[in-house]
């Protein structure tokens, strides 16, 4: 069996915001693009990861202008990320250790170029599973 990268299952060219983006564009362009998590980027750097679970929880609940909150006051910033050509173990095994659902994907200089999320590791390593099914299904708008 071929070593499988997670750049074989990733999602290139992550969506990304700036840090003073507000948490009500962010969650227009996840509706948008029907995506569950952004990247939080200062020029070419990762400063964060916001997911839909973090806008709810960090923003919408805590309640507030969500015009006037920012996305880096509801983003995940104690990231751990993985490398395009690290095996796909590597990706499970940091989603296990860290209890993360979705870890960005950074290159040598630690510039992201993408996200893998535990549905595209679940659709790679078993598409017949409930995950995998729910993971390929077409959202339900």
């Amino acid at each position: 069996m071929t070593q499988q990268l997670v750049r074989d299952v990733m999602t290139a060219d992550p969506m990304t915001v700036e840090p003073q983006t507000s948490v009500q564009t962010v969650a227009r362009m996840m509706r948008d693009e029907n995506i569950g998590a952004v990247l939080v980027t200062e020029g070419e750097r990762l400063r964060g990861l916001v997911s839909d679970r973090d806008l709810v929880v960090r923003a919408v609940a805590e309640g507030g202008d969500l015009d006037r909150t920012t996305v880096v006051q509801a983003c995940s910033d104690d990231l751990v990320t993985v490398g395009p050509d690290d095996d796909l173990g590597e990706a499970v095994k940091v989603m296990r250790e860290h209890s993360v659902r979705r870890v960005p994907v950074v290159d040598k200089e630690r510039h992201p170029v993408g996200i893998v999320s535990i549905g595209d590791l679940a659709m790679e390593r078993d598409p017949e599973s409930a995950l995998g099914d729910i993971s390929a299904a077409r959202p339900n708008r």
